[in-house]
C-alpha cells in the first residue's frame, strides 16, 4: 500500500470520528445540510489531496468543488475557515510566458479565489442592509498596509548572502495576492455576517476544523509521524522540504498548518471562541472534552508562545465576561489546579524543561537566538526608522541557523524590517480600532445583553492573545489568515451591536 494512503486513511478515521462525535455540539449553531456538505466536501478535498501526484491535479478537482460549495453555502466564510488548512500552506509557481513566473499559488488563493470571490460577488448584489455598508477606517488603513507592503518588502535570499533584486512584476504579483488571499476573504467576513446566528456559525466551525488538528496533532506526536510531510514534496516548488521539528524527544506536531508554531496559534484562538460556544452547551462532559482536545494539541505543537497566549485568553475572557469578581477569583482557582494537575502528572517535565523561567533548558538556544536576533534588527530599522531596510538580510548572516535560513520569528520586526514605522502604525491602527470598538461594545452591554458581551469578550482575548503571540511568530501563513479574520469578525460583532434592533441570543 503506498504510503500517501496510509497518511489518508489515518486523517480520514480521525477527521470522521470527531465529525461524527462534534455533529450534535455544531448544529446547535449550524444548519444540518450546511454541515454535512461542509463534511463531505473537507473529506474529497483532502482524498485528493492525498492521492493527487500533484498541486495541478489537486487544484483542478479543488476549483468546481469550491465553487459549488460556496453557492450553496448559507454561510460561505464558515465553509472558507473549514478549508483554510485542509492540505499545508505550500506554494507552487504558475509558469508564465516571457517572465520567470507569473505568481505563486497555495490553497489560500485558490479558497479566495473560487470560494470567497463568488461570495463577495454575491454580497455586492445583495440589498441586505443589516450589513456593514460602504468603508470604514479599518478598511483605508489595510488598503494602505496592502499597497505599502506591495512594494516595500524584506527581499528574501536566492542563496546564501544573495538577495533576490525586487522587480516591478514581484511588486504586481503581490498587490494580486494580498487582494485576494486578504482582503477578498476580509472584506466577505466582516459583510456576510448580518445576525448572530451566523457569527455563532463561523465559531463553531473554526472550533470544528481545530479538533481535527488536535486530535491529528496527537496522532503526528505519539507515533513519531508528520502525515502531511510527504505532501509537501509533491505540492510545493518554493518549500520542497518537510523537517521534523523536535524539542527534547519529542517530535512537535504540525499536522497541514506548517508550522507547530502556526498549530498552537490556531488553537489558542479556537480555545478563545470555544469559551464563548460553551455557554450554549448544557453538557458538562462536551464542555470540558473540547477544552481537554484543545489543550492536548497545544500540548502536541509543544510552542512556548501559543502556551502563553491560551493562559492569556482564558484570563482576559474571565476578566471581561459578565459577572463579579468572584468569577474572576473563580477561574484563577480553577487555572490554579489545573497547574496543580499538570505538576503532579507526567507531563510536569516535559512542560517545564522548556519553559526558561522555571529553569527549564530544552531548545535555550531559541531564547539566545531571538534576543540576538532583536539586537541585530533593531540596530538596522533604526538606520532607517520610517520605511524599513529591504535589503536587511545581508547585514543579518550571522544568525544564519540550522536549516540554512535567517529566521525572522517575530512578527513586530519582521513588519519593522519590511516597512519600518510606517507600516507598523498602519497595521496596528486597523487591529487596535477593531479592538478598542469590540471592547467598548462588550462593556456597554455586560448588563443589557450578557451573551452578546460574552461574544465580545471572546473576540478581545484572542486579538489581544494574537498581539502577544506575534512577539514569537511569523506573520505569515495561517497566523497571518486568522489576523485578518479576527480583524474581521471583530468589525462584524462591532455593526451588530450599533444595529437599531439586535436579535435576542
Amino acid at each position: 500500500m503506498p504510503r500517501s494512503v496510509k497518511e489518508l486513511i489515518v486523517v480520514l478515521v480521525i477527521a470522521l470520528v470527531v465529525f461524527r462525535l462534534a455533529r450534535p455540539l455544531v448544529l446547535k449553531f449550524s444548519k444540518e445540510a450546511d454541515f454535512t456538505r461542509r463534511r463531505n466536501v473537507w473529506c474529497v478535498l483532502t482524498a485528493a489531496a492525498f492521492l493527487s501526484p500533484n498541486f495541478w491535479i489537486f487544484a483542478l478537482i479543488a476549483m468546481p468543488l469550491l465553487v459549488f460549495a460556496g453557492r450553496r453555502d448559507s454561510n460561505p466564510a464558515a465553509l472558507y475557515l473549514l478549508l483554510l488548512h485542509v492540505i499545508p500552506p505550500y506554494s507552487i509557481r504558475v509558469p508564465m510566458i516571457g517572465i520567470s513566473f507569473l505568481f505563486d499559488a497555495d490553497n489560500y488563493l485558490l479558497l479566495g479565489f473560487f470560494l470567497m470571490t463568488p461570495a463577495a460577488l454575491r454580497l455586492l448584489k445583495d440589498k441586505d442592509t443589516n450589513r456593514i455598508r460602504g468603508l470604514q477606517a479599518m478598511d483605508y488603513f489595510l488598503f494602505a498596509y496592502g499597497i505599502l507592503t506591495a512594494f516595500l518588502f524584506l527581499h528574501p535570499e536566492t542563496a546564501a548572502g544573495v538577495i533576490m533584486s525586487a522587480t516591478f512584476s514581484d511588486c504586481l504579483r503581490r498587490l494580486f495576492l494580498f487582494f485576494f488571499v486578504t482582503i477578498i476573504p476580509y472584506f466577505v467576513i466582516s459583510r456576510s455576517i448580518s445576525d448572530r446566528r451566523a457569527m455563532l456559525d463561523l465559531m463553531a466551525t473554526y472550533c470544528l476544523t481545530c479538533c481535527m488538528l488536535a486530535a491529528v496533532a496527537l496522532f503526528e506526536t505519539a507515533k513519531h509521524w508528520l502525515l502531511y510531510g510527504e505532501m509537501v514534496d509533491l505540492f510545493s516548488t518554493v518549500n520542497n522540504f518537510t523537517v521534523y521539528l523536535l524539542r527534547g524527544n519529542s517530535l512537535r506536531a504540525m499536522v497541514s498548518t506548517g508550522h507547530p508554531l502556526v498549530l498552537g496559534y490556531l488553537l489558542a484562538i479556537a480555545l478563545g471562541f470555544w469559551l464563548y460556544l460553551q455557554t450554549h452547551v448544557t453538557s458538562r462532559i462536551s464542555k470540558l472534552g473540547v477544552i481537554v482536545l484543545i489543550w492536548l494539541g497545544l500540548l502536541a505543537a509543544y510552542s512556548r508562545g501559543p502556551w502563553l497566549g491560551a493562559v492569556c485568553i482564558y484570563f482576559v475572557f474571565s476578566a471581561l465576561k459578565p459577572g463579579t469578581v468572584s468569577k474572576l477569583l473563580k477561574s484563577a482557582g480553577v487555572a490554579a489546579f489545573l497547574v496543580a494537575l499538570v505538576a503532579l502528572s507526567p507531563l510536569r517535565d516535559k512542560v517545564v524543561n522548556v519553559l526558561p523561567f522555571l529553569g527549564g533548558t530544552i531548545d535555550s538556544a531559541n531564547v539566545t537566538y531571538r534576543h540576538r536576533l532583536f539586537d541585530r534588527a533593531w540596530e538596522i530599522i533604526l538606520e532607517s526608522p520610517l520605511l524599513g531596510n529591504q535589503d536587511a538580510l545581508l547585514r543579518m548572516q550571522d544568525l544564519r541557523q540550522g536549516q540554512g535560513i535567517i529566521d525572522v520569528v517575530n512578527a513586530y520586526l519582521q513588519i519593522l524590517l519590511d516597512n519600518g514605522f510606517v507600516g507598523l502604525f498602519l497595521i496596528l491602527s486597523f487591529i487596535l480600532i477593531a479592538l478598542l470598538k469590540t471592547w467598548s461594545a462588550n462593556r456597554r452591554t455586560r448588563i443589557t445583553d450578557p451573551d452578546y458581551s460574552m461574544m465580545g469578550a471572546s473576540l478581545v482575548a484572542c486579538i489581544l492573545a494574537t498581539l502577544l503571540m506575534m512577539f514569537d511568530g511569523g506573520f505569515g501563513g495561517g497566523s497571518g489568515r486568522m489576523f485578518y479574520v479576527l480583524a474581521a469578525l471583530a468589525a462584524a460583532y462591532v455593526h451588530l451591536g450599533s444595529a437599531p434592533k439586535r436579535e435576542p441570543a
